[in-house]
């Protein structure tokens, strides 16, 4: 199923940034990549260490990295990067649309309409996988934003791997539909939950990218 794309603006000048969030893994690797690497011209056993620091050091920047992004037009646009797992009605009349982010997806969240943050929750919890039923339990900060369609409910959850969620922006903040709003480590899921009467555009086993693909339908 196709994205239903619509440019509106843009991030800033094109290109690939390191996410905010990232130093505590990503500097401590980097340092021990690039010491091995200086210390390899004199030692062997130093340049035997250096390949697989230098191939984890290549990899936490790939992992952290946080591209600028053309912004879609439309009500409701993906919060994360990744592919659908799940389309599930709630007993309230909302629908909720599980977004399951690989290791190897863009770990940064976008606000998924403008409005205010009303609540930003961390709840402790477990870290079983993502993909798993009991990730229901896991460690999560819960959104709150107040927007043109009323209260919408954004929850970040945290995996097997992922086990930290840094949120950019407290409550009180005013953002533009796209912002990044935070960030899961080594990616896991996020869950947006629609009102009731918003169609849902998108499908189970649809790949989304953050700030592009459209949730919704007119």
């Amino acid at each position: 199923m196709p994205d239903s794309r619509t440019s509106a603006h843009r991030d800033s000048p094109k290109g690939v940034r390191i996410a905010r969030g990232a130093s505590p893994w990503l500097l401590p690797t980097v340092a021990t990549a690039a010491l091995s690497l200086v210390r390899s011209r004199k030692s062997k056993r130093a340049a035997a260490i250096a390949v697989p620091t230098t191939a984890l050091a290549a990899g936490m920047l790939w992992f952290f990295r946080d591209p600028e992004r053309e912004i879609a037009q439309g009500r409701v646009i993906s919060p994360a990067d990744g592919v659908v797992q799940s389309i599930m009605p709630w007993k309230d009349g909302r629908t909720r649309v599980a977004i399951f982010m690989s290791p190897l997806n863009v770990h940064v969240n976008r606000a998924p309409l403008s409005g205010t943050v009303t609540s930003v929750e961390h709840v402790p919890g477990g870290f079983v996988p993502a993909f798993n039923k009991e990730s229901e339990n896991n460690e999560r900060v819960v959104w709150h934003f107040d927007t043109e369609l009323g209260d919408i409910e954004m929850i970040q959850i945290a995996g097997a791997v992922a086990r930290r969620i840094v949120p950019y922006i407290p409550q009180g903040t005013k953002v533009e539909q796209g912002d990044r709003i935070g960030l899961i480590r080594f990616g896991s899921r996020v869950d947006i939950y629609l009102p009731e009467g918003v169609e849902v555009a998108v499908e189970v086993g649809q790949a989304t990218t953050a700030g592009v693909t459209r949730i919704d339908r007119d």
